[in-house]
């Protein structure tokens, strides 16, 4: 093994389920080796000390901070190493150069070290992603309980007279309610076949209710501790404060101005294509679901703010469409909110 003495690290990770696999460059750029680690808290050790057994580790580039290499960032971040978040390689490097594990590990040790791949990571470590997995929870389970509401409706649509005029125009809580509670007796076949899918999925969709219930009542304290500001801005709820914070991460400083926040949300405007340099459209990259929050603050103002209503009046009669409002909105909330994802002093 080389020691590279007095001259600054920096390493790259391609990072995998099992096993990490690191590279590390001299200052001018030398590949200095490659070694694979495994994906735990000795490993993660292992790795920070090979890398530094070349000399100081200057910053280390990592693809997929945010799934399979969140472990090793958090324990980079917690020894004090700067932590660059890597993009996967485009197709076209991949074809000039192959595709194997080491060489995407030095691939990301380059992009580091050149400032190709600059930005920091979302971060795991934090109140944020407390809120994240609390979420991740809450929307499946929303999710799952609008397929079986679903799921009832289809069957009351299909089932036997009596079933379908007993419950074809019940509201969706009378709907879950009544069907919980039924208690069917055998009788016709179908009938009953039924009432037993029905009680069951009534059942299931009360269950998925309760737990809904159960994740807003540990959210709300996170939220209102980690962002009480951006709580209070009119049209964010609960669910847009804690989509927008997950897209920031537990480290929005990151975020170096309020122009790369919009980009991050996909509401920034950019030249239209096909030579159109007078018209603007919205960048179609970024975040879906923070793009998708800012839309439903949005719409919400759009219904009861006096102010966004009178914004809303005067360019229609400009002349913009509802979609064209509806997108320089979101441009103006992206920018409303960029100051209060930071942490509450």
């Amino acid at each position: 093994m080389t020691i590279v003495e007095n001259r600054a690290v920096t390493g790259g990770v391609d990072t995998h389920l099992d096993v990490h696999v690191a590279a590390a460059l001299d200052g001018i750029g030398g590949l200095l080796g490659v070694e694979s680690f495994p994906t735990t808290a000795r490993g993660y050790s292992e790795l920070l000390g090979w890398l530094a057994s070349f000399g100081p580790v200057e910053r280390v580039g990592i693809e997929g901070t945010g799934s399979y290499g969140a472990g090793l960032a958090r324990h980079l971040h917690s020894a004090g190493i700067v932590v660059v978040e890597v993009n996967r390689s485009d197709r076209q490097a991949r074809r000039r150069q192959g595709k194997s594990d080491p060489l995407d590990a030095v691939s990301a040790a380059r992009a580091a070290q050149s400032g190709k791949a600059s930005g920091a990571s979302k971060g795991r470590d934090g109140m944020v992603e407390a809120i994240r997995t609390l979420m991740v929870t809450r929307r499946s389970a929303r999710r799952h309980r609008t397929a079986t509401i679903n799921q009832m409706r289809a069957l009351v649509s299909t089932a036997p007279d009596d079933l379908r005029a007993r419950f074809a125009h019940h509201t969706t809580i009378s709907l879950v309610q009544e069907t919980a509670a039924m208690r069917p007796r055998p009788g016709d076949t179908v009938g009953f076949a039924t009432r037993i899918a029905l009680r069951e999925l009534g059942r299931r969709a009360d269950y998925l209710a309760d737990e809904i219930d159960r994740v807003d009542a540990l959210l709300a304290p996170l939220l209102t501790a980690r962002a009480p500001s951006l709580l209070a801005l009119p049209g964010v709820g609960p669910d847009t404060a804690a989509i927008l914070l997950i897209a920031a991460g537990d480290h929005p400083d990151r975020l170096r101005s309020e122009a790369a926040w919009a980009h991050l949300c996909g509401s920034a405007p950019i030249p239209a294509s096909s030579g159109k340099i007078t018209r603007r459209r919205l960048n179609p990259a970024g975040d879906r679901q923070a793009n998708h929050a800012l839309w439903r603050i949005v719409l919400s103002r759009m219904s009861f703010e006096p102010r966004t209503r009178a914004y809303v009046e005067r360019r229609s009669e400009e002349g913009l469409s509802k979609l064209e409002i509806i997108r320089c909105l979101k441009r103006y909330v992206a920018r409303e909110v960029y100051p209060h994802l930071l942490p509450a002093d």
